[in-house]
């Protein structure tokens, strides 16, 4: 069982990576502070918690995936997150995402398509001290009953935009989705403007496990 403890060495592993980020061209410092902040370490196995700062992604088991710092960084910088913002996390994880909204200071609703690991991070997130809305079902489809979001973030890749996820958005919300194949895929950033006026943006290539359900790729 790994212990809960942040020494020293881990604050400074953290720091360093955070320069990384930033030679990467991360230049959202409310981003970085949060992830200086939220000790990636908490979220991994324990054999493998020596890899935590590396920046790069690892297994957490289901198939699934922490994603690598540098993702993470960068799609949270597309969303623009300002405090108070409610937004939607498709792809709850290990937990580590939702955990830096929730310190950049957004409402955070998250849902998570595998059973296993939502019941995981369900208890995980609490003793951490990371408060969200965790719910398990299809996240293709959004989570119509708490819309609509300012901010949608997706972390799994999408066949194609799911048109749920862009009803559920504000007007003037941002949906930020990896789209394209299995093994690769395009950062998206989508700006609802009206109900029928969509600003489309592409960004760097990416490769995520593929968002399953109804709107993405049907479950093998």
């Amino acid at each position: 069982m790994l212990k809960l403890e942040d020494s020293y060495i881990h604050k400074g592993k953290r720091r360093v990576l955070i320069d990384t980020l930033r030679k990467k061209g991360i230049t959202d410092e409310r981003v970085l502070t949060a992830m200086n902040t939220l000790p990636r370490h908490f979220f991994f196995d324990s054999a493998l918690v020596s890899h935590a700062y590396e920046d790069k992604a690892f297994p957490i088991g289901e198939g699934q995936t922490i994603s690598q710092p540098y993702t993470v960084a960068f799609q949270t910088s597309l969303l623009s997150i300002q405090p108070g913002d409610k937004v939607l996390e498709i792809g709850t994880g290990s937990g580590y995402q939702a955990g830096i909204l929730y310190l950049m200071g957004a409402k955070v609703y998250s849902i998570e398509y595998n059973a296993k690991l939502y019941e995981q991070t369900k208890t995980f997130l609490p003793k951490i001290s990371i408060r969200i809305k965790h719910l398990h079902g299809d996240g293709s489809l959004g989570v119509p009953e708490h819309a609509p979001y300012d901010k949608i973030i997706v972390t799994a890749g999408a066949p194609v935009v799911p048109k749920s996820l862009l009803h559920q958005l504000s007007i003037g919300g941002v949906l930020v989705i990896p789209v394209g194949n299995r093994q690769n895929q395009q950062m998206m950033r989508l700006t609802k403007q009206t109900e029928k006026n969509i600003l489309q943006e592409s960004f760097d290539g990416f490769s995520f496990v593929p968002l399953l359900g109804d709107e993405g790729w049907r479950v093998p």
